[in-house]
C-alpha cells in the first residue's frame, strides 16, 4: 500500500505510472489494460462467497482473508513491475498554488483510505485479527453493521478517497488516465457487488442505509 502511494502519485518509489521503459502505445496500453484487469478479477471472485466457500475448503477459514490480501499484493507487484508509461501530456498545471492544491487533495484522498479501514477495522480488514483471534482459541464475533464518522457521510469513503487520490494530479499523462479510467470502472463495478453482498448480510437495515447516505458524493441529488 505505501509503495502504490508513491507509484500513483509519482515520488519516493523507483518505479512510477511515469517511468519506466516506453515502448508503442498500443502495446503499453493493451499490457496494463490486462494488469488492471488482473488486479480486478482477482480481487472480486476471491471476495465473492462462492469462491470463499469453496477455498475453505482447501485452507484453513482464519487466513483465508490474509491470503487474499496476500495475492491481491502480489498481484499488485507484478502490476507495479509491468506497468509501461504512456507519457503523453492530457493535462498540466503550472501554478504553484493550484499545483500544492491538488497535492493536498491528493494527500487527502491516501488519509481518507487509511482513515475508513481504521474505523471499520484495520486488522479485520488486512486478515490480522482472524489469525490471532485463532492463534489464541477465539471465535470471530458475528458482523455488525456499523456507521462510524465517515460511513454517515458516504457509504464508500475507502473507495472516495481512492478515486481522489487517482484523479487529483497536477500533471496527468495518458498512462495514469488510462489507469484512473480502469481503476475508477472497478471501484464503480466492485461497489455494485460489493452492496449485493451487504443486502445479503444486512438485510434492510442496509436497504434504509443506501436510502439516507450517498454512495460517493456526499450530496443527495
Amino acid at each position: 500500500m505505501l509503495y502504490a502511494i508513491g507509484f500513483v502519485s509519482g515520488f519516493a518509489v523507483s518505479k512510477t505510472l511515469d517511468t519506466g521503459w516506453i515502448g508503442p502505445t498500443s502495446e503499453a496500453l493493451i499490457i496494463n489494460t490486462l494488469l488492471l484487469s488482473l488486479f480486478a478479477v482477482q480481487h472480486s471472485v476471491m471476495a465473492r462467497k462462492f469462491f470463499k466457500r469453496w477455498f475453505t475448503q482447501i485452507i484453513p477459514a482464519a487466513i483465508e482473508r490474509s491470503t487474499y490480501v496476500l495475492l491481491a499484493g502480489l498481484v499488485l507487484i507484478l502490476l507495479f513491475w509491468q506497468w509501461r508509461p504512456i507519457p503523453t501530456i492530457v493535462w498540466q498545471f503550472t501554478s504553484p498554488a493550484a499545483v500544492m492544491a491538488l497535492i493536498g487533495l491528493a494527500a487527502l484522498g491516501w488519509i481518507t483510505v487509511f482513515l475508513s479501514t481504521a474505523l471499520i477495522n484495520h486488522f479485520e480488514l488486512f486478515g490480522l485479527q482472524q489469525v490471532l483471534l485463532n492463534l489464541i482459541g477465539k471465535n470471530a464475533a458475528e458482523p455488525r453493521f456499523r456507521t462510524p464518522l465517515l460511513y454517515k457521510i458516504v457509504r464508500h469513503p475507502l473507495y472516495l478517497g481512492f478515486i481522489i487520490a487517482f484523479w487529483a494530479m497536477p500533471v496527468m499523462t495518458a498512462g495514469h488516465l488510462v489507469f484512473s479510467l480502469i481503476a475508477t470502472f472497478y471501484i464503480l463495478a466492485g461497489i455494485a457487488l460489493e452492496e449485493h453482498d451487504l443486502i445479503e448480510l444486512f438485510g434492510d437495515e442496509y436497504r434504509r442505509y443506501r436510502q439516507r447516505v450517498a454512495m460517493l458524493v456526499p450530496y443527495r441529488w
